[in-house]
């Protein structure tokens, strides 16, 4: 009796452990993909990060990371950045996916149609449960109250924050939101440049001003980030947003 009370005790332990412990999926064959076909490059005059599509098409990493967010049970994500994490990873692995779904194609938006848009439009799985970007970014991502993520989801095009070359993990992921908001902010073709008392920002920052109420209004949370912004100057969200796809 003795022993089968042991064998018990260590079997909630480990039960109870593994409940504790993060709860992420393995996400080692994405970030393999990001690191072999997101690249720095040049489109349209802008310098980003470029996506070799056909390259993550032909990947077997690639069928590998979908099943896998397919499969994974995001009821076991414990912690509010396990959460974002799972579900910036998703949201950017399923705007690949839609575009290669509609290969070839000038844009992301192509993808839609006159009666849905691409956003709306179903173009996976999570959690054995059919859903759409814009689910992901609106009722999902946007509820959790961080305004980082709009830096971090990428829509395939070329204005949008670059596909950083790694995956978002709940242990880093305060600094990878850091280090995306700097970086966009200090691109003068997609995130901001100043012309006299005037600065300039992406459309981001118009389409989702309320989000960036939590960090203080869109000029603090850019201020944090870029420190040649001024409180005396002003901030209009007018850099022309670019819908092509920022295929490499």
């Amino acid at each position: 009796m003795r022993a089968l009370y042991t064998i018990i005790v260590v079997l909630c332990l480990g039960l109870c452990s593994n409940t504790l412990l993060a709860a992420e999926p393995d996400w080692q064959a994405y970030d393999q993909l990001l690191k072999k076909y997101v690249k720095p490059g040049r489109l349209n005059n802008v310098n980003l990060m470029t996506v070799d599509y056909l390259g993550v098409k032909g990947d077997v990493a690639y069928q590998h990371t979908l099943s896998q967010i397919v499969k994974f049970d995001t009821s076991q994500l414990n912690t509010k950045a396990e959460k974002l994490a799972f579900y910036i990873n998703a949201y950017n692995i399923l705007a690949i996916k839609m575009v290669l779904d509609h290969w070839p194609l000038k844009s992301i938006k192509d993808a839609g149609s006159l009666f849905t848009s691409v956003w709306k439009k179903d173009v996976g799985k999570i959690s054995g449960k059919i859903i759409s970007l814009h689910i992901i970014e609106h009722e999902i991502l946007r509820k959790m109250g961080d305004p980082r993520i709009h830096m971090a989801i990428v829509c395939a095009s070329i204005s949008c924050p670059d596909l950083r070359n790694e995956a978002y993990t709940a242990k880093k992921l305060n600094n990878q939101l850091d280090d995306q908001a700097r970086s966009f902010l200090l691109n003068r073709k997609k995130g901001l440049y100043i012309s006299g008392n005037t600065v300039h920002v992406s459309k981001i920052f118009d389409w989702f001003e309320d989000d960036f109420k939590v960090r203080g209004g869109v000029k603090k949370f850019i201020q944090h980030y870029n420190p040649n912004v001024k409180n005396a100057m002003e901030i209009e969200a007018d850099i022309d947003y670019n819908w092509h796809l920022n295929n490499g």
